[in-house]
């Protein structure tokens, strides 16, 4: 089934194609001719799955969709491009993208338990393409993971769907557990990939945090719960030594759940979602000095949760999700951040883009650093746009 792209003709710096389901993640392949999106729910009495797109110099359209058991949420491609890593509930699930691609049989060829009620929510790999890092929502914890060890017994699915029942089978390529607070979701490395930044929602009780906010979509709000937070971990550690890998908790707002980082690496964005806002971190603070450290906060709109540098980490865009508003169908804004003005006497939220679908949730700029991809989990799109027209159509 093809799905043909909506453009509006108006707003030609963006474009939406309508999916058979709810996407969460969003991947491009190396070479750009291809889009992976997750569908962490179905509709017209479709499933979850992997909705495959084929990028025709600029023409993109659904050309598959790849049916799971469980509904997968982050994606990540590895760095070489054969392999696509989906968590999906309690699993980790591992495609051959050359079969997704051609529609073969058998794409998914592997698959990890990660622990009855883990909640898998987020992954990403190293630059090596050795280590994948997983963000148990549920479980309050980060796995890591051998990539080797799910590389070694090919790509033959029967196969290996005998092997996970084994004693021996695939969870062996767990090699550590790295405590985080409740909710876990953002997994980011640092430019020279010696630390992982991870999210916690909300700081557990043993941390001993102040309860300063109010729960996020309960009205009226039974007490209070405390901030969440960035966590450093130290990826060499993490490796050899995992429970014992966390360098630094930070304080970092009403549910801080998307990371982005500045291209030279020096600053760390993070959406707050239950603080409709952006903060803004120094990364050499939060390694070397985390007790001081102490974001720039800067007010967006409701309940943010994507979050992209852009122009050559001139803007940064924020994605206000709404997603406690009842209304499915209401489309959400942009928020624009000029960089330049962090730190000074200016607000630097110049305005919003409203070309948005309907609850915003995840952002991926391709290699080429002018498409931006960002998924619409309520009105079931996936947006794409050019991020040098983008600003044209600011509203201030």
């Amino acid at each position: 089934m093809v799905f043909a792209t909506s453009v509006n003709a108006q707003n030609p710096a963006s474009f939406q194609i309508t999916l058979p389901g709810s996407p969460f993640g969003v991947v491009v392949s190396p070479d750009q001719s291809w889009v992976f999106v997750s569908l962490s729910s179905g509709r017209a009495g479709q499933g979850p799955g992997i909705a495959v797109l084929r990028n025709d110099h600029g023409h993109v359209e659904l050309v598959r969709t790849v049916a799971m058991d469980h509904s997968p949420t982050g994606i990540v491609l590895t760095h070489s491009g054969d392999m696509l890593v989906a968590a999906a509930d309690d699993s980790v699930v591992f495609f051959d993208t050359l079969r997704l691609e051609t529609g073969a049989s058998d794409p998914a060829f592997q698959w990890v338990s990660d622990g009855e009620n883990a909640g898998c929510i987020y992954v990403n790999v190293t630059a090596d393409d050795n280590t994948l890092f997983i963000s148990d929502e549920a479980a309050a914890r980060i796995t890591v993971m051998d990539l080797k060890r799910i590389r070694l017994p090919g790509r033959d699915s029967a196969a290996n769907l005998k092997r996970v029942n084994t004693p021996d089978g695939a969870s062996a390529a767990i090699i550590g557990r790295i405590p985080a607070g409740r909710a876990p979701i953002a997994l980011t490395f640092s430019k020279d990939q010696r630390w992982l930044f991870t999210t916690s929602e909300i700081a557990p009780a043993d941390w001993g945090w102040p309860s300063v906010l109010k729960p996020e979509g309960i009205n009226p709000a039974p007490g209070k719960v405390p901030e969440g937070a960035v966590i450093v971990i130290d990826v060499a550690k993490a490796k050899t030594n995992a429970a014992d890998s966390v360098v630094a908790r930070v304080p970092a707002g009403g549910s801080p759940v998307r990371l982005a980082l500045s291209p030279d690496g020096s600053r760390l964005f993070v959406s707050a979602r239950n603080s409709n806002a952006a903060l803004v971190f120094d990364t050499g603070e939060l390694i070397k000095d985390p007790k001081h450290a102490k974001p720039t906060k800067i007010p967006v709109g409701s309940s943010p949760v994507p979050i992209v540098v852009a122009a050559d980490g001139k803007f940064v865009l924020v994605g206000n999700s709404d997603r406690f508003n009842a209304n499915a169908t209401t489309s959400s804004t942009l928020s624009v951040l000029d960089t330049s003005l962090i730190g000074t006497e200016h607000n630097p939220n110049v305005g919003r883009i409203p070309c948005c679908g309907a609850f915003p949730r995840e952002f991926q700029l391709a290699g080429d650093e002018q498409t931006l991809y960002l998924t619409n989990f309520r009105s079931h799109t996936l947006q794409i746009m050019d991020v040098s027209r983008l600003m044209t159509i600011l509203e201030k």
